[in-house]
């Protein structure tokens, strides 16, 4: 009889710990993607200085050790345009954290660059949540060897003047038309005057925000320059062409895409 008990007394110990560790709670994946920061600058777009702390990793030479900041509702987003395609991903944060399971990678997206000479390269370019301005912060990277490296980097001297390369894309009409993206966009003042052209010769003028605009150019297709006031959201424009039988009006939205040091 005491054997018995014995034994169910074990058994129960054994179904008690069998429970417990069904109850148990699976650990997570830690959450490795560092917080935006609320930057203290206004929404736009800005030129910043980008150093890291080696001579292996910077931006394209085109860019001059710049990248481009975009602000948005207090959050930066730094654009990143790389020497070439070697470099695959980047990770906010340290390169152990980068190898867990669910870390949340940046994946590159591609971008064309001019250099001086004409010469034209297709690259990798990265869009990096800010977490921090003018202080250092981890970023990591792994190429095409599949090796993960720590870097420490640091943004500074946002500005918002300059000139910019954007990325546009159009919407409305027949879907016929387009514009030439990317496009030159030049900063002053918080004004973004935008070299507007279009793959036709018969748009004769623009509205934007109740304003007309007529065309920089006499020959060739369409070239307008307009000065948006705010270019973080799409920007709706009415053009209006002539290649129909009569004048008409057209509706058509601008989104703003990536930017570039130009």
């Amino acid at each position: 009889m005491k054997k018995q008990i014995k034994t169910l007394a074990i058994l129960a110990m054994a179904a008690l710990s069998l429970t417990a560790c069904g109850t148990a709670k699976k650990s997570e994946a830690p959450k490795t993607e560092q917080t935006r920061a609320k930057l203290s600058l206004e929404d736009g777009i800005y030129q910043a200085t980008f150093t890291t702390d080696s001579r292996m990793f910077h931006v394209n030479e085109v860019c001059k050790d710049k990248a481009v900041l975009t602000v948005n509702k207090g959050e930066g987003t730094l654009h990143l345009v790389m020497p070439s395609k070697n470099i695959v991903n980047l990770f906010c944060g340290v390169a152990s954290d980068a190898k867990k399971k669910g870390a949340d990678l940046i994946k590159p997206t591609e971008e064309e660059v001019t250099y001086e000479d004409g010469l034209k390269e297709t690259v990798y370019a990265f869009d990096v949540p800010l977490p921090v301005m003018d202080q250092e912060f981890d970023l990591a990277l792994i190429g095409t060897k599949g090796k993960w490296y720590d870097h420490k980097v640091k943004v500074s001297d946002a500005t918002t003047d300059g000139t910019y390369l954007a990325n546009l894309t159009l919407e409305g009409g027949s879907g016929r038309a387009s514009i030439t993206s990317p496009a030159k966009v030049v900063v002053k003042d918080k004004t973004y005057v935008t070299r507007i052209q279009w793959s036709s010769p018969y748009y004769d003028y623009m509205i934007v925000d109740g304003k007309t605009y007529k065309p920089v150019n006499k020959t060739g297709n369409s070239v307008f320059e307009i000065p948006f006031s705010d270019i973080t959201k799409p920007v709706k424009v009415v053009a209006d062409t002539v290649a129909m039988s009569k004048p008409h009006e057209i509706e058509y939205t601008i989104t703003f895409q990536s930017f570039t040091v130009h």
